[in-house]
């Protein structure tokens, strides 16, 4: 068997599949050079934002199954990290990119490992503690943070041959920029999911005790998820702050982490496809819902409840499940087939 055939064999399923992502890739990156209008593109940038919250959330929550109800606390690790970095120190926006994804981690590694040993209810209720407590810290930090005041700090600029070009309020180098991250993190995610460390999730989400028995370490798979899910919400944060200009507490509040949360269930728990479905629905069909102002919220709402009611599993959630629930000598067959097409094509 040459190596087209082998490759054509490990791609059998998945040709169609990466045919689509390469051409819904291509229609996002024409969006801009179509449609010029900043509100149209801000609102996907704001898209893209949330959609790298959830999918950090989808980490936590959907593959090892945590319940975290704070996860504004790691977004607001990330903005903040900037926020001080520049307005106090003057370091510029993409050197404290991976400070802020650190400060993000190592918050995700303290509330980690505070409440690994903690489930269900429990779980929710510490989590939502902790991110009330950084909220309401970020406030009454008045000398260091600004209080409620937030503090003010730059946007991003790059070199050019003419000098320094800054992005400014301009919706365009924010979409790419944005669409840029989300790729990263989207590559990130599906990396994971595939690796020993997305499986011992799933093993530890569906059945602690027997994934324990296994020789999991169900405790610093935890504490792992939580940190490499705060991470990728620092990184949000560190594009919400540098496009804004602006942080305040009042942008962490319980309600960016419900919004969170209701995206990944609505999407699917466990789908990476579902993670950007839900945040784009539930951040573009709002603005959508603009005209009819005085119901937009009822309509809003009645949305999601027959959705919940009809498709508990979320829009794509039965899509995960269902390639699960396939015959075992199909689904290793085909992970065969495309290991083997990696091989030959590195």
């Amino acid at each position: 068997m040459s190596s087209g055939d082998v490759e054509n064999l490990g791609t059998g399923r998945a040709g169609p599949l990466r045919a689509g992502w390469a051409a819904l890739c291509l229609l996002l990156l024409a969006i801009p050079l179509v449609d010029r209008n900043d509100y149209h593109l801000d609102t996907l940038v704001n898209t893209g934002i949330f959609a790298i919250l959830v999918l950090g959330l989808n980490v936590i929550t959907g593959w090892c199954g945590l319940l975290n109800l704070g996860h504004s606390a790691f977004f607001a690790a990330g903005a903040y990290a900037y926020a001080l970095l520049n307005a106090r120190l003057g370091l510029p926006f993409w050197v404290c990119l991976p400070a802020s994804t650190a400060a993000a981690a190592l918050l995700g590694l303290a509330i980690g490992s505070c409440v690994f040993r903690l489930r269900g209810d429990y779980l929710a209720l510490v989590t939502l503690g902790c991110g009330e407590i950084v909220r309401i810290a970020l406030t009454n930090l008045d000398r260091v943070t600004g209080g409620p005041n937030g503090l003010i700090v730059a946007h991003p600029a790059v070199a050019v041959p003419w000098g320094r070009w800054e992005f400014g309020i301009r919706s365009v180098p924010y979409y790419y920029l944005t669409l840029a991250a989300v790729w990263l993190t989207v590559s990130i995610s599906a990396r994971l999911e595939r690796s020993g460390f997305g499986r011992a999730w799933t093993a530890v989400k569906e059945d602690e005790v027997a994934a324990s028995c296994t020789g999991i370490n169900a405790a610093s798979l935890k504490v792992l998820a939580f940190v490499i899910g705060a991470a990728m919400a620092g990184l949000a944060g560190w594009l919400f702050a540098g496009k804004q200009g602006f942080v305040s507490p009042e942008s962490f509040d319980f309600v960016t982490s419900i919004m969170v949360v209701s995206m990944l269930v609505l999407g699917g728990l466990g789908s990476i496809g579902g993670a950007l479905v839900g945040a784009a629905a539930l951040t573009i069909v709002p603005e959508l819902l603009r005209p009819v102002q005085e119901y937009r919220m009822f309509l809003f709402g009645a949305v999601l409840i027959v959705m919940m009611l009809f498709r508990p599993q979320g829009l794509l959630g039965g899509v995960r499940l269902a390639q699960e629930m396939r015959p075992e000598t199909e689904r290793v067959r085909q992970e065969e087939d495309e290991t083997l097409a990696e091989d030959v094509r590195t």
